[in-house]
C-alpha cells in the first residue's frame, strides 16, 4: 500500500496545481485575451490525450469485470438496476429545473423582441438536432459497424456493448480462457499506468481550457446573463446536496465526503468544461473506494450517455428562460411534453460536441411555440454553463456506481468508509505507483 511517510508540500498536490492553473487562466484571459485565445490548443491537447485512452481503459476494466463475475444473471441484473436508476434520477433533474425555473424567473423582465435577433449564430445547432434518427436511430448507433470501428471512433457506447460481450464469453469460457483473462488485466495496468501519466500534464490543459474561456468570451459576457447563470449553479447546487444528498445517505454514505475524496477529478473538469476528461480517474477512484470493478465498469460509461443530470437541468431551465425573455406562455401539457422528450433528446445528443446546447435545440422543436432563434441569447454564455453541467454529470455518474454496487451487495464498506474518511490509499501492485501517486493527488 502507498503510505504516506513524509508529510508532502501542499504545490505537489494534483488539485492544488490545476487550482493555481484555474487561477492564472482566468487571469491571463481576463488581462491578455488575444494570448489567452492562442492557448486553446493546450486544453484541446490534454482533451484528446484523455479521449485517446478512454477507449482501451473501458474495454478493459468492463471486460475484466464482468469476466470475474462468475454469475451472468448478475451482469444483466446490475445493469438493470443502473438503468432504472438513471431513469428516475434524470426525471428529477428535469423536474427540478422546471420547478426551479419557475421560482427564480431567469428570464423575467427581458422583453425580447425575437423578430430583433440573429438567428444565423445557431444555424449549425439547429441543423445538427433536426437531423437526428431519433430513438431507433440513437440505438442503432450503439452497434458499431465493425469491431475495430468503434475503437477507432472512441464512441463509448459501442465499445461498451463490445466490452460486455467479450467479458460475458470469457466468463462462460472459464478456465480456457484464463490466459486472456489475465492479458487483460496486465493490459488494464498498462492503460492505468498511461492514465497516470496523462493526469499529470491536467493542470497545463485546464490552464489552456479557461484562458481561452475568458479570453474569447470575456468575463464582462456573464453580466447581462448573469441571473440565468446564478439560477443554473444554484439549481445544480440543490439537486447535488440536497437530492444525490438524499440518495447517498441512503446508501449510507455522505455526498460531501465523495466530492471531497474526488475534488482532483473536480478540479480538471472545471478547468476542462468536459466530465469526459475524469472519467478514466473516477472509475479508478470508485474501484478504490471498494465498487465491483465490474459494476463500475457497466454504471459509468453508460451513465455518461444515460445519466446526465446537469443537462438535464440545463435543458429545462433555459427552456423557461427562453420562454420568460421573449414572453411566451407555455401551458402545463407544453412543459410536461418538454419533460418527457428531453429525456430522449438528452441520450441523443449525448456524443455530440455542444451536447447541451445541441440537444437544447432539439427541445425547442419539440416546443414550437418558444422560438429557436431565441437561442441565441443564450448562446455567449453556453460555454460559462458547460462547467456547471459537466460537474453535476461527473458527480451524478459517480453517485450512480456507488449506489448500483450497494444495491447489488458489491461495495466494500469497509473500504469505502476508509476512503471517505482520508485513511485509505491505493494499491501500488494493482494499479502501478506512478498511477497510486497521481490518483491520490499527491507526488512522492
Amino acid at each position: 500500500m502507498l503510505q504516506s511517510g513524509h508529510r508532502v508540500p501542499f504545490y505537489r498536490h494534483l488539485y492544488v496545481q490545476v487550482l493555481i492553473a484555474i487561477a492564472l487562466g482566468i487571469a491571463i484571459g481576463h488581462l491578455a485575451p488575444a494570448t489567452a485565445v492562442a492557448l486553446k490548443p493546450l486544453g484541446d491537447a490534454f482533451i484528446r490525450l484523455i479521449r485517446m485512452i478512454i477507449a482501451p481503459v473501458v474495454f478493459c476494466a468492463v471486460v475484466a469485470g464482468i469476466a470475474s463475475m462468475r454469475d451472468m444473471k448478475a451482469v444483466g441484473r446490475a445493469g438493470g438496476k443502473a438503468m432504472l436508476y438513471f431513469e428516475i434520477v434524470s426525471t428529477l433533474a428535469l423536474g427540478v429545473g422546471l420547478v426551479m425555473g419557475h421560482l427564480l424567473k431567469p428570464g423575467e423582465g427581458f422583453n425580447v423582441d425575437v423578430a430583433s435577433l440573429d438567428a444565423s449564430a445557431v444555424t449549425g445547432y439547429v441543423s445538427k438536432a433536426s437531423h437526428g434518427e431519433g430513438v431507433m436511430g440513437f440505438l442503432m448507433h450503439i452497434i458499431p459497424d465493425t469491431f475495430i470501428g468503434s475503437f477507432t471512433q472512441g464512441e463509448i457506447l459501442p465499445i461498451l456493448l463490445i466490452a460486455i460481450l467479450c467479458g460475458s464469453a470469457l466468463s462462460t469460457l472459464g478456465e480456457r480462457a484464463q490466459p486472456v483473462k489475465e492479458f487483460i488485466e496486465a493490459s488494464a495496468a498498462v492503460m492505468y499506468r498511461i492514465v497516470g501519466f496523462i493526469t499529470k500534464v491536467a493542470p497545463i490543459g485546464a490552464f489552456g481550457a479557461i484562458a481561452f474561456t475568458v479570453g474569447k468570451f470575456g468575463i464582462g459576457s456573464l453580466l447581462p446573463m448573469l441571473k440565468l447563470v446564478g439560477c443554473f449553479y444554484l439549481t445544480a447546487l440543490l439537486f447535488v446536496v440536497l437530492v444525490l444528498g438524499t440518495v447517498a445517505r441512503l446508501a449510507g454514505f455522505s455526498i460531501l465526503r465523495f466530492l471531497v475524496f474526488i475534488k482532483e477529478e473536480l478540479l480538471i473538469v472545471l478547468g476542462t468544461s468536459s466530465s469526459e476528461s475524469a472519467l478514466p480517474q473516477l472509475m479508478l477512484k470508485l474501484e478504490q473506494m471498494g465498487c465491483s470493478r465490474g459494476v463500475v465498469g457497466l454504471v459509468v460509461p453508460t451513465g455518461y450517455s444515460f445519466n446526465m443530470d446537469g443537462t438535464n437541468i440545463y435543458m429545462t431551465l433555459a427552456v423557461l428562460f427562453l420562454a420568460q425573455a421573449t414572453n411566451t406562455h407555455l401551458t402545463l401539457a407544453q412543459e410536461l411534453t418538454l419533460l418527457a422528450v428531453t429525456m430522449l433528446t438528452s441520450k441523443g445528443a449525448a456524443a455530440v460536441v455542444g451536447a447541451g446546447f445541441v440537444t437544447l435545440a432539439a427541445s425547442l422543436s419539440v416546443v414550437p411555440t418558444v422560438p429557436v432563434a431565441a437561442m441565441v441569447l443564450i448562446l455567449g454564455i453556453d460555454r460559462f454553463m458547460a462547467e456547471c453541467r459537466s460537474l453535476t454529470n461527473i458527480i451524478g455518474n459517480g453517485v450512480a456506481a456507488i449506489v448500483v454496487c450497494a444495491w447489488e451487495g458489491a461495495l466494500d464498506r469497509e473500504k469505502l468508509n476508509a476512503s471517505l474518511s482520508g485513511s485509505s490509499s491505493l494499491d501500488r501492485a494493482k494499479y502501478g505507483a506512478a498511477d497510486a501517486v497521481t490518483l491520490n493527488g499527491n507526488e512522492t
